[in-house]
Parts: structure tokens; sequence; C-alpha cells
């Protein structure tokens, strides 16, 4: 391949007259979203964007911002998305972390950016009369732009796109990643894994702020002409449903968080998936008795694996026809993983160890934090994660949580993924969270549950301790009415750790 360009792979090489986005609006064609990508390339030009330069998104999911994010991609600057809904404070530290020669902002961030104080930011979705000065009208200026731009060739280790991780053990870091990455993602896990066709439709649950959802609803179903459904408000169980019935999707992109909430619904008895093929699940791992409630409830294979912003995409998943619950599946082509111990040291199939991942798809760096680079990228596009696995002997690996998430109790490591998968087992819990507190200077496990029936916090506890080891019991339960939740949709353990 002579160019990586982004956009000149995934979206101009499609059938103009084929559906590119289904949105509430109707649908968008290849080639309109074409011309308007072109128009805002050529726009982000007119506002001082060049080559290699970063433009920050924080815009909600619409065709307009999906433009722009090929827009920039054409003219080789380099694109990092964010939340929409995050406090002033969040803003103003991505801004100040990132440095972008260019903020794009739609209505649901407008407000909390103006308060971070940033300025002259491109936006959309927001009526020209209410823009302030320095303000730039995305309509207006698209519109005065020329629809043809010829993407600028980019090398296959050019810096094409920043991924940033979820700072949940600490402040977010912008994963820096090369325009091989969405190429070899594509053919290995789109193309090798799922199997993305022509005639898919891809809903996604995330907002495609999170590059799980982007990857596989708005860039690699372009890859062979397929459609993806975006919305711009949250995802809410009935949106969901609402948009499956009126789009009837092949492909639905999951979150095990917001699978038990389908689940939970009073209505999920009557609703029809008989439409999707697939659904894939990542972002936290799938517990098996969610995952069989699920395939028991509407009849949709589950395709479960395990991503990350520091290798780009999915690296391990399980293959539809082949799906093995409770796994994380095997290793994606493309890529190769071991099981270390702390030194580095392979270890044997049935002992946990860490993660450690390999690929062309692997990201450069941690932006400005060569001490994590060091330790996390440790040569040879090796990822050394901090996911704690097991594999077994026909290559399918187990999740046991993470590194920083083990509990010290009773002198023995405790992972609170197995406790979590225990008490899911129990008929009146719904979802639950395990972390650690303090109880006289020791480390003992607590346990947020949501129930669906009314059940004592002993009788859970006799629970855990009739199937697990003594120490794994949970010493303090929680009945909460739900789990808070990251933006990506993952259950925030360092809220529950705060008592949030």
């Amino acid at each position: 391949m002579d160019s990586f360009n982004i956009a000149g792979r995934f979206l101009d090489q499609a059938d103009g007259a084929r559906t590119a986005l289904l949105t509430r609006e109707g649908r968008v064609d290849y080639a309109t979203l074409r011309a308007l990508a072109a128009r805002a390339g050529n726009a982000l030009r007119e506002l001082g964007v060049r080559r290699g330069d970063r433009v920050l998104i924080a815009a909600d999911d619409s065709v307009e911002s999906v433009a722009t994010w090929y827009g920039a991609q054409k003219i080789g600057a380099v694109t990092a998305e964010v939340y929409t809904f995050l406090r002033p404070k969040d803003y103003r530290y991505f801004a100040g972390y990132a440095r972008p020669r260019l903020v794009v902002a739609g209505p649901s961030a407008l407000e909390s950016l103006r308060a971070a104080g940033l300025t002259g930011m491109l936006v959309t979705g927001v009526p020209r009369h209410l823009l302030r000065p320095g303000e730039h009208h995305f309509d207006t200026l698209v519109a005065a732009q020329d629809a043809r731009l010829d993407p600028v060739p980019v090398a296959a280790g050019d810096v094409a796109l920043w991924k940033f991780t979820t700072g949940s053990t600490g402040a977010p870091r912008a994963c820096v990643l090369p325009a091989r990455s969405p190429h070899v993602s594509f053919d290995s896990y789109a193309r090798g894994v799922l199997d993305l066709r022509p005639d898919d439709v891809v809903l996604p649950v995330p907002k495609l702020f999170f590059g799980y959802a982007r990857d596989l609803t708005a860039l690699f179903p372009f890859g062979v002409g397929a459609a993806g459904v975006i919305f711009p408000e949250r995802s809410r169980v009935e949106t969901i449903f609402e948009l499956i019935a009126e789009h009837r999707p092949t492909v639905l992109v999951n979150v095990p968080t917001m699978m038990s909430a389908m689940l939970a619904h009073p209505d999920a008895g009557r609703q029809d998936l008989s439409c999707l093929r697939l659904c894939t699940s990542a972002g936290e791992a799938l517990p098996p008795e969610l995952h069989r409630r699920w395939s028991d409830t509407f009849g949709v294979e589950v395709v479960d694996g395990l991503g990350s912003s520091e290798a780009y995409h999915i690296f391990l998943s399980n293959r539809p026809g082949r799906v093995r619950p409770g796994t994380l599946g095997q290793v994606v082509p493309g890529y190769r993983a071991r099981v270390v111990d702390p030194e580095g040291r392979d270890v044997p199939d049935g002992g946990t160890g860490r993660l450690e991942v390999s690929g062309d798809a692997v990201a450069l760096e941690y932006w400005q934090d060569p001490d994590k680079t060091a330790a996390t990228f440790v040569g040879g596009r090796t990822v050394r994660s901090g996911d704690l696995v097991t594999r077994d002997a026909d290559g399918y690996f187990r999740y046991q949580g993470r590194a920083d998430d083990m509990l010290k109790v009773g002198g023995s490591w405790v992972a609170p993924a197995e406790i979590e998968n225990c008490l899911r087992e129990h008929p009146a819990v719904v979802e639950c969270a395990v972390v650690g507190y303090e109880l006289r200077g020791l480390t003992r496990p607590h346990a947020y549950v949501v129930a669906a029936s009314a059940v004592e916090a002993g009788e859970l506890k006799a629970f855990v301790r009739a199937r697990l080891a003594a120490q794994k019991f949970p010493r303090k339960i929680t009945f909460v009415p739900r789990l808070p939740q990251t933006a990506s949709g993952k259950v925030d353990r360092r809220a529950l750790e705060a008592g949030v």
C-alpha cells in the first residue's frame, strides 16, 4: 500500500451510492459523506490546521462530526476525541495536555468548553446566532469550501490519531498511534474475526469518542461498504431497543453493563433482536452468567473480546460459531500474546500472569510520559498490560482482573472478578462490583450489588462462602440502585472506592 491515509482507504473507495450512515433524519450515502469530509478538511485548513497538527474533537455523534474526523485525516492532521459530557476542569486538562491547533465542539460540550476558557472553536449543531465572537459556525464555514480534496499521502509509521486511556489510575494519557494501526486492525479483526460484510448495519451502544465504537461503526464498516448507525443522545436501554426496531442492524457493538441493563428491562422478553447476526462485547469482562442470560433471552451470539488503546483495538476474541462463554477467546490474527510473570518469563498454561501483546497496530508511546512508556511498551511493538489472564491448552484466554485491582486479603491475592462472577450466580443479583476497603488496617472485599428482588446481605455472604475460599467472601455488602459508570460505559471502580 503506497499511502496509509485513513480517509483515502476507508471513505474514498466505497461505492458512492451505498449507505454510509443511518441517522434519525435518514440515510447518508458515501458520496454525500465524502463531499462533506472534503469540505470539512478544507475548512480545517482555512482555520490553520496543517499536517501533523492535533484536532481535539468534543462533538456529539453526528454526520458532521464523522465528516470532520475524516476531513482532518484527509489533510494529515492527528485526531483525538473526548467525551461530550465532561466538566470544564476535564476539558481544561485535555486542552492543556494535547495543545490542539483546533477544538471541534458539539452542543453537549460547548458550555463546558467555554467555561474551560477555550476559544476559536469550530462548532457543530448550534445555530449561528448563539455563537460567541471568534467561534466558527460549522455549516456556514463548510458550505463555502470546495467539495474536492485529495488525501495527503501518509507513511505507515506517521502519527495519525490519539486514543485516550480511561485514566482509571490517574489522569488520562494519550496513546500515540501510527497510520498503519487501523489498517492492520481492520484486516485482522473486522474482516478476520467478525467477517464484516457490505450488507452489515452496525449499531453502537458506546458513543463514538470511544475508539471501540468509532472503529466498529464509522471506520471498519466503511472498508467493506457497510453502514453504521449514529445518534446524538446518550445511550439508554429504551434508545437502543428503539434503534434496533427502526434500523434492524446486523451487528450490535455492546458492553456488559448495557447488556445487563437490557436484560433487566421489563420489556426485554418482548424485544425482537432477530435482525442481529452477532453482538460484540468489550470494554470490561463479560461474566459467564450474564452471557448465558443474554443468550437465553435474546438468542443472539455474543463475541466477547479484549482490546486496549495501547494495542489500538481488539486483540483477543472469540470467533462466531466457536464462542466459549467465560473466555476472551483466542489471539486475533496479526497479534501475538504471552502470559508472563513479573520478570517477563512465560507462565505455563493454566497459570495466572500479566498479558503481553505484540503486533503492528500497537501504539508508539504515551504522549509526554517516558517513564510509563518504557514500562508499558517493552520493545518490538509490544505492550505489557495490567490485565491478568490465564490461557488454556486450546489457546483460549480467561480474564482474572487488573493487576492494580487485586486485593491482598489474609495474605493471599484475591481477584474481584472471581467474587463478582460468584455473586452473579445468585438469582437475586442483577449486577455487582467488588472493591477493597480498610478494616482495622486490613484490606477486605466490599461488594456493591444491584438486586432484582429482596435479598439479605447475610444470604449473599453465605452464598459466596459456600463456593469460594474463606478469604474471598465480601465482608461488607452495599445495595445500590445502579453502579456508577465511566464515560465509556464501564463500571467506575474508583468512584466506588471513594464511596460515591
